[in-house]
């Protein structure tokens, strides 16, 4: 354990001084042990595990355009994304990971206790087994505080879903090398360094609320009061019903189809490409790392064209921070519609197009004043599948003159119920849980559950 931050900047720093990444780009076709079909031009792996690269079709009347094709991540297996916590003199710890994912930009990053597929976990690839791994899974014999299946993006993987856990330790536990205890006060601290906390840390941060006592109060610094339902504009069965609606009202249908086969994409020099070079495309990477279960491999991985923009647009109403809420669909949400931030798009993608043409309320982003931001904050996203992407995390306290009505798809909601709705799975994305993950920094005076 640490007792002041400087302690960990210096255990980190020895982490990426002690162990060997390289990483470089290859072409497709020479990736080892993955395969492009002949026929269908699908990226598969010779096993027949870990993940595929596949083209989709998708068809809805909830997007500008109705109908698009792209790649898609294929990957149906459920992984582990866990956290270890203890309470220690009243103080709650989460054992953390320096763990290198070949897609970060800084290669080291913070990791939950267990980040592993399924494949990894069973060891498909007949590497070194993953330390932890006896407390998240059954029998364990610890108590799991917060266990859920939880939905990634949707964008880029087809009906992904990972089970975030975080459970407490009920015996000694050693701390083996590239592991470390950091207090919840000190996580909330790092929350605010770009590219320290990886995506998958924050999804199960997001979880952290549900280790303790529903105090209100100063419960965060964004509230003005306690959010309780008399001060939220509205009760908790609305935002059901209306949830409820926008899955029964819109419609999201899929079809795998070859990968040869999708338009506007080709495979040119190694990578395939879309014509106009937005959105994304697929690489293929060589991997050697000193401190990974295998120590050398290769993969495809998807690359963004631009760094993105996540946000939530808020507004005080009767006293209390509201957030403005968006039911999104993407090509591959699990079921039709996820409650996501006011804005997440790469900006760049409409770059030339007229205001009307670009995503609601970007426009309000990027126009945000220095004082009206109380969260901006750059992080990578999941780097074990996407090279290099990196989202603008941004909180806006738009003003209470920011217009109260909201189009259909988009709801007021506060920060609290926002974070209830956590609780199940394929009610909120991962941007949004990676969001609220960076408002932990907001939070005081918590009490926690686990020292009663």
């Amino acid at each position: 354990m640490f007792q002041h931050i400087s302690e960990f900047y210096s255990w980190f720093s020895k982490r990426t001084a002690n162990n060997q990444y390289d990483v470089q780009q290859i072409p497709l076709e020479n990736m080892g042990g993955w395969g492009i079909s002949y026929d269908s031009g699908n990226i598969t792996h010779v096993s027949g595990k870990f993940f595929s690269v596949m083209g989709v079709d998708v068809t809805t009347d909830h997007r500008a355009t109705e109908r698009w094709q792209q790649p898609i991540i294929v990957q149906p297996e459920i992984g582990i994304l866990g956290i270890l916590v203890k309470v220690v003199a009243g103080t709650v710890y989460c054992l953390m990971q320096a763990k290198m994912e070949p897609g970060n930009i800084n290669l080291l990053q913070l990791s939950p206790t267990v980040q592993a597929t399924r494949s990894n976990y069973t060891r498909v690839h007949k590497g070194d087994s993953v330390p932890y791994l006896e407390h998240f899974i059954t029998p364990r014999p610890d108590q799991a505080v917060f266990d859920t299946l939880q939905s990634e993006q949707g964008s880029w993987f087809l009906r992904k879903r990972n089970r975030n856990m975080i459970v407490l330790a009920t015996s000694e536990v050693t701390v083996l090398d590239n592991f470390c205890w950091l207090s919840f006060d000190q996580i909330s601290t790092l929350m605010a360094v770009p590219n320290l906390l990886n995506m998958d840390s924050r999804t199960v941060l997001s979880g952290i609320p549900f280790l303790f006592s529903d105090v209100y109060g100063d419960r965060l610094k964004l509230s003005k009061s306690s959010g309780l339902p008399h001060t939220s504009l509205h009760s908790i069965e609305y935002l059901l019903s209306w949830f409820t609606d926008m899955k029964a009202r819109f419609s999201l249908a899929r079809e795998l189809i070859p990968l040869r086969t999708v338009s506007s994409w080709s495979l040119t020099d190694g990578a395939i490409v879309r014509e106009d070079g937005r959105h994304f495309s697929v690489i293929g990477v060589d991997v050697r790392a000193s401190n990974r279960e295998v120590g050398q491999w290769s993969q495809p991985m998807l690359k963004p064209s631009q760094r993105g923009v996540i946000a939530f647009i808020g507004r005080y109403i009767n006293e209390t921070f509201h957030i403005l809420v968006h039911a999104r669909t993407e090509a591959g949400t699990n079921d039709i519609v996820e409650m996501a931030p006011t804005v997440g798009c790469i900006p760049s993608n409409y770059d030339g197009m007229a205001s009307e043409d670009r995503p609601l309320y970007l426009d309000v982003v990027r126009e945000a004043k220095v004082d009206s931001i109380l969260v901006d904050v750059v992080h990578s996203e999941e780097g074990g599948r996407f090279y290099h992407a990196e989202n603008r995390y941004l909180v806006i306290d738009a003003g209470e003159d920011f217009e109260l009505e909201a189009p259909l798809d988009y709801c007021w909601m506060t920060v609290d119920q926002l974070t209830s709705f956590v609780r199940y799975g394929n009610y909120v994305n991962v941007g949004a849980r990676c969001l609220l993950s960076c408002l932990i920094e907001e939070s005081a005076s918590l009490a926690p559950k686990l020292v009663k």
